[in-house]
């Protein structure tokens, strides 16, 4: 469910932070920059690990120019006394692999299937050609239920469920310029930039008072 990626990033420490000890102060960085946020083709970042090596630190002139390694880096303006250190780290991140099992909790139902959540992640979807043979939406209690030889078992809300891991989906982000943000978000829902389609059609997957 979760790994170890190795990454290499910019970091800037601004004068606020100069009394804290460096390694503090880039991991207090690092981890507002990728804790909780999705790292593109690699997973949900969670918190950083450790830190692998980090460059000394130069302060910028004003210019937006940093030499850090002999590389010369062009960023925004920053600050006369922003420090900037080319860091290299380890990032723990959240990505199950195919086949894995799963334990999290029923957040909602429809038509297009179950959305189930853990504490952290709420995009994974079990549509209904990955349920149990038989499984039907029942309008009336807004759940799924499943017609098992004429027992019906319901998926209720937030019951603790086990789906296995059976594909993954990234979408692309890109910024919008500000004449269609209003159009694209009343024609169709923001896709999530990291999603994952589940099943719940084995033994011992589903709810787990089923089992």
């Amino acid at each position: 469910m979760f790994i170890l990626t190795t990454i290499a990033d910019l970091v800037q420490i601004t004068p606020e932070q100069f009394q804290l000890p460096s390694i503090e102060a880039i991991e207090d960085n690092l981890n507002a920059k990728y804790s909780n946020r999705i790292v593109p083709k690699v997973g949900l970042g969670i918190c950083v690990f450790d830190i692998l090596q980090a460059s000394d630190g130069l302060i910028g002139n004003g210019t937006g120019i940093v030499h850090v390694n002999g590389i010369t880096i062009v960023l925004p303006p920053i600050s006369s006394f922003t420090q900037c250190s080319l860091v290299e780290f380890r990032l723990v991140v959240f990505r199950p692999f195919k086949g894995e099992i799963i334990l999290g909790r029923i957040k909602s139902a429809s038509t297009w299937g179950i959305k189930v959540h853990l504490e952290f992640f709420d995009d994974i979807l079990v549509p209904p050609n990955l349920m149990f043979a038989g499984s039907y939406y029942n309008d009336q209690e807004q759940c799924w239920v499943w017609n098992n030889e004429g027992a019906e078992y319901f998926y209720d809300r937030n019951e603790w469920v086990r789906v296995r891991v059976e594909q993954e989906h990234w979408h692309e982000q890109a910024p919008l310029p500000p004449s269609e943000r209003e159009e694209a978000m009343s024609n169709t829902e923001r896709k999530s930039p990291y999603s994952i389609t589940a099943s719940m059609m084995q033994s011992a997957l589903g709810p787990t008072e089923w089992w």
